[in-house]
């Protein structure tokens, strides 16, 4: 019986300006996952065996940026075989449907030694618009309904092959230390006047309308999110119009909604969806004459995909505010478009030590549990290939 075995390098990631990264090759325990060719007579006489993070075997190997993928092949002939070379290849593709896949990384390397090192390199050339450039590996990618797919794999002389996934590492930058403390003690984060360096402060929204068919109010609203979290919000009201005011600070008339934009190369290989929607309730002694105030959160599970840009395909969230539902206030001029969109990129880990968890009352808490339910994540065949704990928000 031969045996060789290889502990061959996946080239690393390039994180986004502010991630943070775990040291690298730092492996942790997982399981061996196993495939093999077997004779007529049902011998396995060629198996190939990978170490990776996965739970257990029966996932997908599972590899984040910088970790050494380790194994082995193991060869039992029976009888003389002429054997040129043993070849390891890693291979990683996007496909889009009705489109041939195009490769952004081959690794190919010859297993003549007991250990070979695959060379190490933080980013892939690919042909992007006619022209070669540079960009970090991007995420494993497969999604029911998604028009693209990004597929890597392991290869052993183009007879056994196994995919397995590649978890790029990108973390928030870490909050402001009122928020950290906020985290570490499980108690409610103090809001952005109290703590500007902890929030993204959007500017205000004037909404304009008719109360009862009678009068015109104006409102501004100014929407603030935490940094280096889940998403907690704070949305601030101010006006003149105390009536205005407390038709549109009402939690039920407010609509604001986290999208995913998935991409591929053409406009047919485009979609938006609502992936999970905010709840809003109002905060204690926070409101006065002229203005009311409440507090929010945002609900990532996690089986959200990370953000990623790459060519012919990506991945980009948004936080929307739509249009007001109050009874009695009529928008005028009609409003059809979000009246807030802000950009905002779902990281693969949280922050540094730091982990939100949710204060939503308990009604409110089940109003996000039957919304996410409701919208159908199409998660299925999906959440065996990501096992890293939970996501964060930059």
């Amino acid at each position: 019986m031969n045996h060789i075995e290889g502990d061959n390098e996946l080239p690393g990631y390039t994180p986004r300006a502010g991630s943070s990264v775990a040291p690298q090759n730092a492996l942790t325990s997982g399981s061996e996952h196993t495939i093999s060719l077997e004779d007529s007579k049902g011998h396995k006489w060629l198996l190939l065996s990978v170490k990776s993070r996965a739970p257990t075997s029966e996932f997908w190997p599972v590899f984040c940026d910088g970790d050494i993928i380790s194994g082995s092949v193991a060869l039992d002939i029976l009888k003389s075989e002429s054997c040129k070379a043993i070849v390891v290849t890693v291979t990683a593709m996007t496909t889009l449907i009705g489109q041939e896949g195009q490769y952004f990384l081959v690794i190919e390397k010859e297993l003549w030694t007991p250990a070979t090192a695959l060379p190490d390199g933080s980013m892939t050339e690919v042909l992007d618009r006619k022209e070669k450039k540079k960009f970090p590996l991007p995420p494993s990618f497969t999604e029911r309904a998604s028009p693209a797919y990004i597929n890597y794999k392991i290869r052993l002389n183009q007879t056994l092959t196994t995919d397995f996934t590649f978890v790029p590492i990108t973390k928030p930058e870490l909050p402001s230390p009122m928020l950290q403390k906020a985290c570490k003690e499980n108690i409610l984060c103090v809001g952005p006047e109290g703590d500007p360096e902890g929030w993204h402060i959007l500017p205000p929204v004037t909404v304009t309308g008719t109360l009862f068919g009678a009068k015109r109010g104006n409102v501004d609203f100014n929407l603030s999110y935490a940094r280096g979290s889940a998403i907690p919000l704070w949305l601030t009201f101010t006006g003149t119009d105390e009536q205005a005011l407390d038709l549109l600070a009402n939690p039920q008339a407010i609509r604001s909604d986290a999208t995913s934009e998935h991409a591929g190369k053409h406009t047919d290989n485009f979609f938006v969806r609502t992936t999970t929607r905010a709840v809003f309730w109002p905060v204690k002694d926070a409101s006065t004459a002229g203005k009311r105030v409440l507090r929010g959160e945002v609900n990532l599970k996690k089986t959200f995909k990370q953000s990623v840009v790459f060519p012919r395909f990506s991945v980009r969230y948004h936080l929307e505010v739509h249009s007001f539902e109050a009874v009695g206030f009529v928008h005028a001029p009609h409003v059809s478009a979000p009246l807030l969109t802000q950009p905002v990129d779902v990281t693969s880990f949280h922050a540094t030590g730091i982990v939100m968890r949710s204060f939503a009352p308990p009604e409110y808490a089940e109003q996000i549990e039957n919304f996410d339910n409701s919208v159908g994540l199409l998660e299925n065949g999906n959440q065996r290939f990501y096992h890293h704990g939970g996501l964060g928000i930059s």
